[in-house]
């Protein structure tokens, strides 16, 4: 996780700049720097004016460092995110149906539910959080999931169980774009979709831990039923690690503790090659136009839906698809524990494989990884009914589309500048997510138990779809980066040139009017 070698950015094609900053130039004026408190910013690009000026020892100390601080950090609190959102899953096979007298639908509604929230606060989270300190906002909200699970431990009916899954969608709404947006203040383009890895590969740990949560909780004989202590435990575990994070998860790079001045000048010399800003507090509504104007921002929704079809499912259905298999409760909250390790060797096999692929190979990589899911979804539609292991193998199988959702999730990352862009994008694809996860229980009908043949159906179809979202990223980020270089060229027969690296690192420009930007694919 640590000692991974730093390179220059070889997605990212060099292009001409006017201007060489030298050690003689005079500092940038603050007009130039457009994020909260300038001078650092300007001190930075002053004493690294250039990526060569960076010493590279240095720098891998220092990615080192920001590992060990941050990933762990990210990667236990996306853990707890999961298990957060399964702990339905093995209510359901605790006795929750039973307890509550759920209905033929009100299981399915209790699983969308959750979105509801989620989908109405997506975007206004987004942009409360562009206006705070993000790491102290992400904290509270995870605090209050913590607050919102526990109390479900005690509701005694369908309404009460669905006014509190609605508002913790809604306090849960902001962790994954913060994430993303955390990741892409200290991290290089490169160095991204690795990071993004390691952190959401606590995913496929959730999954196994709450198999091994789920089992433990089944075996406590106390004066409440198994699920509510589900809620308590799972929840008061959430609430902990908010704590944790207010106190160890930096708001900034101007303001993280435990690093030295030189360390914070170097975190932000070396993103300037992202060309998509750090901090950016006020919000632009002209960004924010240009976000919904821009296809691409579509086409990210687009890919959150289809890819959150499977997850919808998989999240909230897998012990039951697993218990129609012949296991028994017991059995089936432990065959969770493989399905999780799966999903973490998914992740960790695709930041690997991208990241000895030749440059922009992000998409192809993608692509590859859907591959094994569409196996296993068909093998699973295929297969005999009594070839329990055969089908249950086919069922691990589909946990490989997550290593492609990861890798597409630095796609965002990587290829949005401007803060409040970026703050609608990394919205918009959980906006997309939301809808997936919405009206994927749905294709899991009851009269459909165990094979849930309409489910599994929805998961490949899903599935085929993305390729073909994903091929259209490809050629759509090809497209773009050869009219960036018509303008280039353009530009350079002015008087003005092209600007250099430094004069548009931070000025909070978009992808779109940043003539230095060069998408990645």
């Amino acid at each position: 996780m640590t000692g991974l070698d730093i390179k220059p950015d070889s997605d990212v094609a060099h292009v001409e700049r006017r201007g060489s900053y030298g050690a003689e130039e005079q500092p940038m004026a603050k007009t130039q720097i457009n994020q909260d408190e300038p001078d650092i910013y300007i001190e930075a690009l002053a004493r690294y004016p250039t990526d060569e000026s960076i010493d590279k020892a240095e720098e891998r100390r220092l990615v080192r460092k920001l590992d060990l601080r941050i990933l762990p950090l990210l990667g236990i609190c996306y853990f707890f995110y999961y298990v957060d959102k399964t702990t339905l899953s093995y209510a359901a096979i605790f006795g929750i149906k039973k307890s509550l007298n759920l209905g033929k639908t009100e299981y399915s509604w209790l699983s969308s539910s959750f979105y509801f929230g989620w989908l109405i606060w997506a975007i206004p989270s987004n942009l409360i959080m562009q206006r705070s300190p993000v790491a102290t906002y992400l904290s509270f909200n995870i605090f209050m999931w913590g607050a919102l699970l526990m109390a479900q431990a005690a509701v005694q009916n369908f309404a009460g169980l669905v006014a509190l899954r609605i508002l913790s969608g809604a306090f849960e709404a902001i962790a994954d774009p913060a994430f993303m947006l955390i990741t892409s203040m200290y991290y290089t383009r490169q160095e991204q979709p690795m990071r993004i890895s390691i952190w959401y590969m606590w995913n496929g740990i959730g999954v196994a831990g709450g198999g091994l949560i789920g089992y433990g909780i089944g075996q406590i004989k106390g004066t409440l039923v198994s699920w509510r202590y589900e809620f308590i435990i799972v929840g008061a575990f959430c609430a902990f690690w908010a704590i944790v994070l207010f106190i160890a998860l930096p708001n900034s790079p101007r303001t993280i503790w435990g690093f030295t001045h030189e360390e914070k000048l170097i975190m932000i010399a070396r993103v300037r090659r992202n060309q998509t800003g750090i901090e950016q507090r006020r919000i632009n509504w002209h960004q924010i136009k240009e976000a919904y104007l821009d296809y691409k921002t579509w086409l990210f929704t687009l890919l959150g839906f289809v890819a959150n079809i499977p997850n919808g499912g998989i999240s909230n259905f897998s012990t039951l698809v697993i218990k129609g298999l012949g296991f028994d409760t017991k059995e089936t909250a432990l065959l969770g524990i493989p399905q999780g390790v799966l999903v973490v060797i998914w992740i960790g096999l695709g930041a690997v494989v991208n990241k000895y692929m030749p440059p922009n190979s992000r998409t192809i990589v993608c692509i590859m990884f859907m591959m094994p899911t569409i196996a296993g979804a068909l093998g699973f539609l295929l297969a005999p009914h009594d070839a329990y292991v055969g089908r249950l193998i086919c069922f691990y199988l589909t946990g490989s589309y997550q290593a492609a959702f990861v890798i597409s999730l630095s796609l965002i990352t990587s290829n949005t500048g401007g803060q409040s862009k970026k703050m609608i994008v990394s919205g918009m694809i959980w906006f997309g997510a939301c809808i997936g996860n919405i009206i994927s229980p749905f294709f899991y009908k009851e009269d459909q138990a165990p094979a849930y043949p309409l489910g599994i159906g929805s998961l490949l179809t899903a599935n085929c779809i993305e390729v073909i979202i994903l091929f259209a990223f490809r050629y759509a980020f090809k497209w773009e980066n050869k009219k960036k270089e018509t303008l280039r060229a353009a530009m350079q027969q002015t008087s003005e040139g092209i600007a250099a690296l430094n004069e548009t690192a931070f000025t909070d420009m978009t992808d779109k009017e940043n003539p230095n930007f060069v998408y990645v694919y």
